[in-house]
């Protein structure tokens, strides 16, 4: 459960910087009130031309993003425009969108979703021809025009990010600066190069993301002193007369509560083993059955923390049922039915 929980998270994150990295931007402006998963309110797209004219701008193209339910959104964007700045996208079938009420979807969407060239998708309440399946890693899922995104979303004339494609990514902090430095764009732009926005897609930087990890952890922890404690709370009654004719041979106590720790260090040590075979199967099915909204990544730097938190918690379940085995009279022990 921890490793397959941490996998999603990290998947997700690593999913976000790559579609970022897929842009081919230099500079990404958002607004103030922006966060790492959150585009703010957005501004008029008429600052797209004030951007294209600052020195070293070789081109700026803005995009529309909306939410399309819990995990996922659908982006407007100028793609003539979106392309001549990051590069065609590589579709493994169809074309580009040339109406209104056309969409292009990345190849995860399309296979979680059984959606081909031409078949109709509901997206924002409202049916759309597929057009054509891209290659994932190019920014977004799903992606209709901007003037349509901006006109069912009430969005007219407006977008909530500005890519600004330099001469030379060499001059990228001195635009920043400068733009930073102009009267009313600093406290009104977040203005970030595209390794500043690649970073945003962290742990910490996500709301809740690293306390539901915690949680997740400290219920991994209780669920397994618990299970642990019952499981042998019961063998050590299971076993009372074995543990009598231990005693009566002349076993110490001691020795009677490293048999059953070593027994249940065995145990946590092949339920680890096996939790970490099971995340792969997990990663198998979520990548058949919900590619286009979750992404599960292998975590091995958490297997030896997630194996120690098994293992914690095996053994404080063992602990007070050991230690009453070990305390145990031979006599009323070999008496037990």
């Amino acid at each position: 459960m921890m490793l397959t929980l941490v996998g999603l998270s990290r998947g997700f994150l690593q999913d976000q910087q790559r579609r970022a990295r897929g842009i081919g931007a230099d500079i990404i402006v958002k607004d103030s009130g922006a966060s790492a998963m959150s585009l703010g309110i957005g501004f008029p797209e008429s600052f797209i031309p004030f951007f294209e004219k600052q020195p070293h701008v070789a081109m700026a193209t803005g995009a529309l993003i909306q939410p399309n339910g819990p995990l996922s959104t659908v982006t407007g964007l100028d793609l003539p425009r979106f392309q001549q700045m990051s590069g065609t996208f590589r579709f493994l079938s169809g074309r580009a969108f040339e109406k209104p009420d056309e969409v292009i979807v990345d190849e995860f969407y399309a296979r979680q979703h059984g959606l081909k060239v031409g078949d109709s998708v509901t997206v924002l309440n409202r049916q759309w021809r597929v057009s054509g399946i891209f290659e994932s890693g190019k920014l977004a899922r799903l992606i209709i025009p901007l003037k349509t995104l901006q006109d069912l979303s009430g969005n007219t004339g407006k977008v909530v990010v500005v890519y600004l494609k330099l001469d030379s990514p060499a001059n990228t902090q001195q635009v920043i600066d400068e733009l930073k430095s102009m009267p009313g764009i600093a406290g009104k732009f977040q203005i970030l190069s595209l390794e500043e926005l690649v970073s945003q897609f962290s742990v910490e930087n996500i709301p809740m993301l690293k306390g539901f990890i915690g949680v997740v952890i400290a219920l991994g922890v209780i669920v397994g002193f618990l299970v642990v404690f019952l499981s042998m709370y019961t063998a050590v009654l299971e076993r009372t007369r074995e543990i009598g004719v231990l005693k009566a041979l002349g076993a110490s106590p001691g020795f009677v509560l490293s048999v059953l720790l070593r027994e249940t260090t065995l145990l946590a040590i092949i339920g680890s083993a096996m939790g970490i075979i099971f995340t792969y199967g997990t990663q198998r099915l979520i990548t058949t059955f919900a590619p286009g909204g979750l992404l599960q990544e292998i975590v091995p730097d958490w297997w030896p923390i997630a194996s120690g938190i098994a293992l914690g918690g095996a053994l404080l379940g063992a602990a007070w049922p050991g230690m009453k085995a070990a305390k145990q009279d031979a006599i009323e022990a070999l008496s037990y039915e």
